[in-house]
């Protein structure tokens, strides 16, 4: 059996801070073109770019420079100071960007030679592609202008489609939080999942 692997080496945790209700973001987000995803095997697709604790900006910025296409989803969150309020930013995901490249060897060491960068998520040393469907999930939650959070990822529970409204046709799993129902949406590879508030009747079981 092949052995997945997962970063388990953080020392620190990202710092997300005091906050209330999150908001969708969508500065901070660098997609150049549409995310087609393709299997691996010299064509283009999206990968997992695990980071050191509280790189994700730093690192966006660098790749961005290097004319890398990098998406790091963020939401403004509503954090209270002693004798204020401010609202900042913060990764969805954090320790965790994307990055759309062709996986060769000269384009993973570009990368990783990067200071902040980690390792790419995949098998047994390997780099794998994220889905399509979930990457533009994500983009799609963020465009959205919904109330969206950082939700566990879970094993179980009901799959269903979204049939209404700008998340029509992605798909994800329906739950209660506080006797509201959230459709969450997983990033299957990194084992992390955003949620957003939805109406019951918005959705079909698949």
């Amino acid at each position: 059996m092949e052995k997945v692997t997962f970063p388990d080496d953080r020392s620190e945790t990202a710092d997300n801070g005091p906050g209330e209700d999150s908001l969708i973001v969508t500065p901070g987000v660098r997609i150049l073109s549409p995310a087609v995803l393709a299997p691996a095997g010299g064509q283009v697709a999206w990968y997992a770019l695990y980071t050191r604790s509280r790189f994700e900006k730093k690192l966006m910025g660098e790749l961005t420079e290097r004319s890398i296409e990098v998406f790091l989803p963020m939401r403004e969150i509503l954090s209270r100071w002693k004798d204020r309020k401010k609202r900042i930013w913060l990764p969805l995901f954090p320790g965790y960007i994307f990055v759309r490249q062709t996986d060769t060897p000269a384009n993973r060491y570009r990368v990783l030679n990067i200071p902040g960068a980690v390792r790419f998520v995949g098998f047994n040393g390997q780099a794998v592609p994220i889905p399509t469907e979930q990457i533009e999930g994500v983009r799609r939650f963020l465009e959205s202008n919904l109330s969206l959070d950082p939700y566990p990822y879970m094993k179980i529970g009901q799959r269903v489609e979204v049939i209404a409204g700008p998340l029509k046709g992605i798909q994800g799993k329906l739950v209660q939080k506080k006797g509201r129902f959230r459709f969450v949406l997983q990033v299957d590879l990194i084992r992390q999942a955003v949620s957003v508030e939805i109406d019951a009747s918005d959705v079909r079981a698949l």
